[in-house]
């Protein structure tokens, strides 16, 4: 091999195995689709070895680029690293922090915490990929995660925020005026719910607890959506009862535009909270997001 591979080169072969798109990862990288595709080819030129399997819809390593995967992506996880402690004696920290979250939460950093972070620190940015699925924060290239305790991986590094919270039960006062009493999770069977579809594809299931007594209710309705927010709308048009997490609905609550109902069948459980691998060097910028949010908190 008589020219060697640059750090640009294996960064890229890096995104597009991430991804496992050659538009994704140019996308990501700043590039052309075509730019990126032909820098892989240069690679393997140079390496004598093809590293991509690609189709018309698809792209996968051979053997030899998930071997060559595997050894860069630590490597170069640790090179970043230690580029970010250097950029720590900096007097204002600068570069990109790169969350994964919900877009229920994303709506909530843009609204109380990132206009305050990015005008303390204005050589800062911040990028948000909102999604419900869960993600592997670590292979996909984030700093960090935001979700519901219960959701985060054991090995993670927690800074819980805002407190205890609770999933609500909540409807238009426009549907609930006309509508029969709902006093227990059975009731619900008399009404319109806005059903949930997870990512996984299921059903959820509303889940219910009072003084020990627990109700898990297969809840039916004309409406079913698999975006929070987009249940947030439905129910506040009057389409319906939507069981949503309390920090979606509490606005759509403090301007009256939805009324609890259920509420003491709705149980606490532990809150949102950041989340990072123990394993890596904390960076100045995000060490600077957990502390704006734990001051909004």
């Amino acid at each position: 091999m008589n020219e060697r591979i640059s750090f640009t080169e294996l960064t890229a072969f890096l995104a597009v195995v991430r991804h496992q798109s050659f538009r994704k990862a140019a996308d990501e990288m700043g590039l052309a689709p075509s730019s990126l595709s032909h820098i892989m080819r240069s690679v393997e030129s140079r390496l004598g070895i093809r590293l991509l399997n690609r189709t018309t819809r698809s792209v996968a390593t051979t053997e030899a680029g998930q071997r060559l995967y595997e050894r860069l992506r630590p490597l170069l996880q640790d090179l970043n690293s230690v580029i970010d402690e250097v950029d720590d004696f900096k007097q204002s920290p600068s570069g990109t922090v790169r969350i994964n979250t919900s877009a229920v939460v994303t709506s909530m950093l843009l609204e109380k915490v990132v206009p305050g972070f990015l005008s303390r620190y204005p050589e800062m940015s911040i990028d948000l990929v909102c999604e419900d699925r869960l993600v592997d924060i670590v292979a996909e290239g984030f700093d960090a995660g935001i979700r519901f305790r219960e959701s985060v991986p054991q090995d993670m590094i927690v800074v819980p925020f805002g407190g205890r919270t609770r999933f609500v039960a909540v409807a238009s006062p426009s549907y609930l005026r006309n509508a029969r009493p709902i006093l227990t999770p059975d009731d619900l069977s008399l009404h319109r719910c806005i059903r949930h579809r997870m990512p996984s594809g299921k059903l959820y299931r509303w889940e219910f607890e009072k003084r020990g007594e627990e109700m898990v209710v297969d809840v039916a309705g004309s409406i079913t959506l698999d975006s929070i927010p987009m249940m947030i709308q439905a129910a506040e048009a009057g389409l319906g009862i939507a069981y949503v997490p309390f920090v979606a609905a509490s606005k759509g609550l403090a301007e009256e535009r939805l009324e609890r109902v259920l509420d003491d069948w709705c149980p606490e459980f532990d809150g949102l909270c950041l989340h990072y691998p123990g394993h890596r060097h904390v960076p100045a910028g995000l060490r600077a997001f957990i502390a704006a949010l734990k001051e909004w908190a």
